[in-house]
């Protein structure tokens, strides 16, 4: 059985590097296909598919008017923001956000919150969630089929998370005292908590009481929240329909309701979260999806120098990891191992294999018609449901948790200063990954940090990192392993020029020092685009020494 899986994976890894991302296209159609009026040019011609009156399609060519170079930078600059925050323990926290769209309106999003977690008693209400520290939540999610699912997941996947780990170490029946750390979070978490008390049911929210210093139960919680959440995402439009059902005065469809939980359930997204306990010295990175998380290690030699070493943290969740591939073929019946993954894809449509909403994965196929013919209004467009489906679901939300130690936080256990220290956290969106590999990413992040500044060399920054340790095939790295050459990495110049890195890192995923290609790749619109590259999102966490010890600010509490 397992050689018959291995070579069903061999065949469907193939096809899939036949019809890989984005990246391979890009590099592919830039230097063969996009011609220009020459070097600074008004105008451009790219490839595009074009409908024809039998419904079938061909492939056209379309004038593009090139964009100045100051409407490219303030493209790569109109979603860029960093904050940095100074903490009593020593350290300041930066986290810097960068987005740039392909899809008209984006379909990424991103949230980022901080909290203090304390002990205090409040009249007679204990809360106590251990130690004093800070949680810190950092999350980025990849939207398709639609920007529904995404933005509900910014507003709502961090307080559900923050919730349900509210529940390790207090039994009372709801969450008090939080309160923003920095005062651009306070109608975000107001707003977010109002929300998730609205969308969950109160006998889900909290559970029994369990230690908050055992990591698998932080896993747990975590884990937790992403299904509960999902679920309420995919369940919603039922209970709105049975409400609906009820009444008599209009169509299911006319209620604002209807369509405010179908588009969530329809739409998907894949999300990526990073809790930082400062408390317990801990790292948790939760991925459902193909979005990726890495983390940059500086290792320092005997003789004071050294190199940045790349972590990649999490797995891309698609058909080309073999892991994924023989988790769907295992969970559903032997005569649908054939067409569980094709393409790479879930059968032979969605990319990711697990992912929030994406219900017509989820629910069967007489659910399905019946919601849709409900609750969407007549001559709707929305996905079909797969021709393959059988035995439904075929996507999950169950987050894959990895957990590393924040080395560089105070420890009273902590003998001596280790020679490799975690220094800075990537999370990005699949769009990014499309174009650089986990090293690129680690060595523009290191090269920034470092202060270089100008056009450097691919080949010379390449020098300053260790490769990454990658699993067998195309199982961490799928993206990388279909698109990326040696010969890629190292022609051509990287460049430093951006305040903000995650700026710095979007800038050189699509041209870097190449202003021409840069400019032409940020020139084609909406939905020409999508062709030549994805939405990206990305968020860099990074710490520095804290050398006093500042005032305290107003503190979110949990």
């Amino acid at each position: 059985m397992l050689n018959s899986r291995r070579a069903g994976y061999l065949r469907t890894a193939s096809y899939a590097a036949i019809f890989t991302g984005v990246g391979t296209s890009v590099y592919w159609l830039y230097t063969r296909r996009v011609s220009s009026a020459g070097p600074g040019g008004t105008s451009f011609d790219i490839r595009v598919r074009q409908r024809t009156p039998d419904g079938g399609s061909t492939m056209t060519t379309k004038s593009i008017s090139r964009l100045s170079y100051d409407r490219i930078e303030a493209q790569l600059a109109a979603n860029a923001k960093v904050e940095s925050i100074s903490r009593p323990y020593g350290v300041t926290w930066k986290h810097a956000t960068a987005s740039l769209n392909s899809n008209d309106p984006i379909e990424d999003a991103n949230a980022q919150l901080i909290l203090k977690k304390d002990r205090r008693n409040k009249g007679k209400e204990t809360h106590d969630l251990g130690a004093a520290g800070d949680l810190l939540f950092f999350a980025v999610m990849d939207g398709h089929a639609g920007p529904h699912t995404s933005r509900l997941l910014a507003k709502a996947l961090i307080p559900a998370v923050a919730l349900e780990l509210s529940t390790l170490d207090r039994a009372s029946n709801e969450l008090k005292g939080i309160e923003p750390l920095e005062k651009s979070h306070e109608g975000y978490l107001t707003t977010a908590w109002s929300y998730f008390q609205a969308l969950v049911p109160f006998s889900r929210r909290f559970s029994s009481h369990v230690p908050s210093e055992d990591p698998k139960y932080v896993q747990l919680a975590i884990q937790t929240a992403f299904a509960n959440l999902d679920s309420e995402i995919v369940n919603a439009p039922s209970r709105i329909l049975e409400m609906l059902q009820a009444k008599t005065d209009m169509k299911p469809w006319e209620h604002p309701m209807a369509a405010a939980s179908m588009l969530p359930a329809l739409s998907g997204s894949c999300a990526l979260l990073a809790v930082l306990d400062t408390s317990h010295r801990d790292l948790h990175v939760a991925v459902t999806g193909d979005s990726r998380a890495v983390a940059g290690y500086w290792d320092e030699d005997s003789n004071g120098q050294g190199k940045w070493r790349v972590e990649v943290l999490t797995e891309d969740q698609t058909g080309r990891n073999i892991n994924e591939y023989h988790r769907m073929v295992g969970e559903h019946p032997p005569d649908e191992a054939s067409y569980v993954i094709q393409r790479g894809r879930v059968l032979g449509g969605l990319e990711p294999t697990r992912a929030f909403g994406d219900s017509n994965y989820k629910w069967p196929k007489e659910l399905q018609e019946r919601l849709t013919t409900s609750l969407l209004p007549p001559g709707s467009t929305y996905r079909k449901t797969p021709a393959n489906l059988k035995t439904p679901p075929y996507v999950t939300s169950q987050p894959v948790i990895t957990r590393r130690t924040l080395d560089f936080l105070p420890s009273p256990n902590r003998q001596s200063k280790s020679k490799s220290t975690l220094r800075f956290l990537v999370l990005a969106t699949d769009g990014l990954w499309d174009e650089l590999s986990s090293a690129e990413v680690v060595s523009l992040v290191g090269g920034y940090l470092e202060g270089r500044r100008g056009n450097v060399s691919r080949a010379e920054l390449a020098k300053s990192v260790s490769a990454p340790k990658t699993a067998e095939g195309t199982g961490i790295e799928g993206k990388d392993a279909a698109s990326k050459t040696k010969q890629d990495s190292e022609d051509g110049e990287w460049a430093f020029v951006d305040e903000n890195v995650g700026t710095h890192l979007i800038r050189n995923a699509f041209g870097g020092a190449d202003r021409e290609k840069l400019s032409q790749l940020l020139s084609i619109p909406a939905p020409f685009s999508r062709r030549y590259r994805d939405d990206v999102t990305v968020t860099v966490v990074w710490w520095e020494p804290n050398a006093r010890e500042e005032k305290e600010q107003v503190v979110a509490k949990l």
